[in-house]
């Protein structure tokens, strides 16, 4: 593989944990956990990962200002303004309101949680709707020009090639630790995180599985999405591999009334983590994710002889809103 600028910032390694009294209250499979909640940068999670390449490549480009987007209580966007400031990058987060909340705009918003830490972070906020993102995106990009900044815009997720590019070393990273799980499950949703996965899997040479429990979009649309980024990943690199929709694997079964809305399943599996092994998971991403694991074992999907890593992706500020105490509680 070519060599890919990158700064160093991430606490990595970080470590797998087993997890042997949630192995034993569900009888099912050997479960451990790859605690990427804790890479650093306000709370950590698994963007930092990515942003070490993402904030290379904008220092390589001779940008002084880092955009992106994401919802109110975006994880990708609160670890972007503290790696943006860590880094000395000026930042802007455009963060929309999800369509099931969009009563709020207009009204006092809520300075909790993930929002709460962009403020300490300093970032200089857009709020704009779920339909008017794009738009509100490209304005900001336009109107940092005129005044004579050099942005550099981040997608969503951090998920283009040079973000995903992370989790193919994440994968090597695992390797060396000496850990070869049969599966390894995650919550999947921009696609950066599984494509770097799928990509770093055929690199290494690694034999188990990787499982992507969506946690808002169809089977269909995030197979295609993965295949088609893990190819471009891929190429990144300087690899020319091939990945069809076909070999991906993703479950969208726990998809529930949508995108950050919680549900039952969701509160069991954040309880469960909690209370059986003192590890706090987050109410959009790694909860759902883990409701689609828990969901999976009791139903003998996994062989007992088998064993499985789960990815904590991290989110917990998230725990900490209005919103989704009340739902948890």
């Amino acid at each position: 593989m070519k060599t890919i600028p990158r700064l160093h910032f991430a606490h990595l390694p970080t470590s797998v944990e087993p997890m042997p009294r949630l192995s034993a209250v569900l009888s099912g499979p050997r479960l451990i956990v790859k605690r990427d909640d804790q890479t650093g940068l306000a709370f950590g999670g698994n963007k930092a990962r990515k942003l070490e390449f993402l904030l290379a490549e904008a220092q390589a480009l001779g940008a002084n200002h880092v955009v992106t987007a994401g919802a109110l209580q975006s994880n990708h966007c609160r670890q972007t303004a503290a790696a943006a400031a860590h880094c000395g990058f000026k930042y802007t987060l455009v963060l929309y309101i999800p369509t099931s909340q969009i009563s709020i705009l207009g009204n006092e918003i809520r300075v909790e949680g993930n929002l709460l830490l962009d403020e300490i972070l300093g970032a200089n906020i857009v709020i704009t709707s779920h339909g008017e993102r794009e738009q509100a995106l490209q304005k900001t990009m336009e109107e940092l020009r005129e005044a004579g900044e050099k942005p550099y815009l981040i997608p969503y997720g951090g998920s283009n090639p040079t973000g995903a590019c992370a989790y193919a070393f994440a994968l090597q990273e695992i390797l060396e630790e000496g850990i070869n799980p049969d599966w390894i499950v995650f919550p999947t949703s921009s696609g950066g995180t599984q494509a770097g996965l799928v990509v770093g899997a055929r690199l290494y040479n690694f034999s188990g599985r990787i499982l992507g429990i969506s946690i808002d979009e169809p089977a269909e649309i995030m197979k295609e999405r993965v295949a088609r980024l893990a190819v471009d990943t891929a190429a990144f690199l300087g690899e020319d591999i091939s990945f069809t929709p076909d070999e991906i694997l993703v479950n969208a079964e726990y998809l529930g009334k949508g995108y950050g809305v919680m549900g039952a399943g969701e509160r069991e599996a954040i309880r469960l983590f909690a209370q059986e092994e003192g590890i706090l998971l987050d109410p959009v991403y790694t909860g759902r994710a883990a409701f689609g694991l828990l969901d999976l074992i009791r139903n003998d999907f996994f062989p007992q002889e088998q064993t499985v890593l789960f990815l904590h992706t991290g989110g917990t500020p998230a725990l900490f809103t209005d919103q989704y105490a009340k739902a948890i509680l």
